[in-house]
């Protein structure tokens, strides 16, 4: 299975730091995609890679064995395109030892998922040397944000951000103070929110609740903020504004979750 690494600028945080990976596989007429944010420890060819979060899967069914082939080989040199380099050994899902599943522990955040929109045709157009540059600016602006309003940065993934905030009102503000601060960049962003229990042992965190929180920011378009009906609950006595944003199916998480989107 062809595996490639994002490459380019890597963002710092508390364990290392965080890339994305893609891996391409075809079996007869069906080509199978695989990818997500990872964690890369050491460098050159004794480093490891690690999903940080159960990666995301999809199955292409191209009716022929000749267009799985050809839809192969055009992921391929999609990735090769794109600021990512082929990965030789294996991405690993990191387990605990029974010693430190002992220590996890239970907590309760709002949790704020940050992506930029058309990130891959910016950078296209941009060239490595200019978008390298903007990302710098991007992501100092983000922490600048999450600073301010006392936000946790737990992981970075190639163009996004997750975070998380004691109480709801604070991933709001923040969320609206970075869609404001990078537009001064030319960039557009999404934005999800989700509250939720998850789990963390050290530096390590896991739980449905970020899975939730990252489909969140999935439906939502180019310059939108949205929450789900979680935080909604926790926000009665505010004076935020939503919209009903509907009903929807959010993408391998049990139930359908009302959504709401904050109004400027």
């Amino acid at each position: 299975m062809p595996k490639f690494l994002r490459i380019g600028v890597h963002q710092s945080n508390v364990s290392g730091y965080t890339s994305k990976a893609w891996c391409v596989r075809r079996v007869g007429s069906a080509v199978f995609l695989k990818w997500g944010a990872v964690e890369v420890h050491g460098a050159g060819d004794g480093r490891k890679v690690y999903w940080t979060l159960a990666p995301r899967e999809k199955t292409i069914r191209c009716g022929t064995a000749q267009r799985a082939q050809d839809y192969a080989k055009a992921a391929i040199a999609r990735r090769r395109n794109h600021r990512y380099e082929p990965l030789a050994g294996p991405i690993a899902i990191r387990r605990q030892s029974a010693d430190r599943s002992a220590d996890l522990k239970q907590a309760l955040a709002t949790i704020l998922i940050v992506d930029i929109v058309r990130s891959t045709e910016k950078a296209a157009k941009l060239g490595d040397a200019r978008w390298t540059k903007v990302m710098s600016h991007y992501y100092a602006a983000v922490r600048k944000e999450l600073k301010t309003s006392r936000g946790k940065e737990v992981v970075t993934t190639g163009d996004g951000l997750l975070a998380t905030f004691k109480a709801p009102a604070a991933g709001i503000r923040c969320a609206n103070a970075i869609r404001q601060a990078v537009r001064t960049l030319g960039l557009e962003i999404r934005v999800g929110l989700h509250a939720g229990e998850y789990k963390v042992s050290g530096t390590e965190v896991v739980g449905l609740a970020f899975h939730i929180g990252a489909r969140v920011a999935a439906k939502a378009r180019a310059g939108e903020v949205l929450v789900s009906s979680a935080v909604k609950d926790l926000m009665a006595q505010s004076q935020i504004r939503f919209m009903d944003h509907g009903v929807h199916q959010l993408k391998g998480v049990p139930e359908r979750w009302r959504l709401y989107r904050v109004e400027d």
